[in-house]
């Protein structure tokens, strides 16, 4: 029968845990940042490219290919770090569910931490919400001022954008019908997809210590 862990080692181990979390977390959010900076400066600079060739080109045949296909290859990368930001906002819903549980092992070894800790103990949805926002109830400002839908917001304006300089020759009033329905397809699917991983995370089959009646 082997010996009880002491408390002290106990608290180390989870210790080195809980800094491997915060470590890779960290990690994780530097690259995304740096991947939403890259793209919003390509998209930056495709608009200034766009706005020095019209100025040689006009409003020309060249001139819309040129933007179209720069257009597309805007989105395209735009897609692709919307995808990124969609995954690592997956992954750090697990990383402070993991941070949650090994709040609850410290209280395990000493409850009366309880009243120090500000964020959740639970691994439950409800106590993972309450350590992203420190206590109050998430909301819709939470998530219309988040990241990913930041991105989602731009890239939106650039399909719509697209859609418009390729149906041009239809005339400006199909271009704009054209372009809104564009973006409101855009839109709502990247909506889908959000909900869909936020469905998959909250999935309770991942909570191991879900609060009770007491203050998670």
């Amino acid at each position: 029968m082997p010996e009880p862990v002491p408390p002290a080692v106990r608290a180390q181990i989870l210790a080195t845990e809980h800094w491997g979390l915060l470590a890779v977390r960290s990690q994780t959010w530097n690259e995304v940042i740096g991947r939403i900076s890259a793209q919003l400066t390509f998209s930056s600079a495709s608009l200034v490219f766009l706005a020095l060739a019209v100025q040689g080109l006009g409003y020309s045949q060249t001139f819309r290919i040129l933007a179209i296909s720069l257009g597309v290859v805007v989105l395209l990368t735009g897609t692709l770090t919307s995808f990124r930001v969609a995954n690592a906002s997956q992954e750090d819903y697990f990383f402070v569910m993991g941070m949650n549980r090994l709040r609850s092992a410290y209280l395990a070894i000493d409850p009366t931490l309880a009243p120090y800790f500000i964020t959740g103990v639970h691994d439950d949805q409800a106590s993972v919400q309450h350590t992203y926002t420190m206590g109050p109830k998430r909301d819709l400002n939470h998530v219309l001022a988040s990241a990913s839908m930041f991105v989602t917001v731009v890239n939106t304006i650039v399909a719509g954008g697209v859609a418009a300089l390729v149906v041009w020759p239809a005339g400006q009033w199909v271009a704009a019908a054209v372009a809104l329905v564009t973006m409101v397809v855009h839109f709502g699917l990247w909506v889908v997809h959000g909900r869909a991983n936020f469905r998959a995370s909250t999935d309770p089959r991942w909570v191991r210590f879900p609060a009770t009646d007491e203050v998670s």
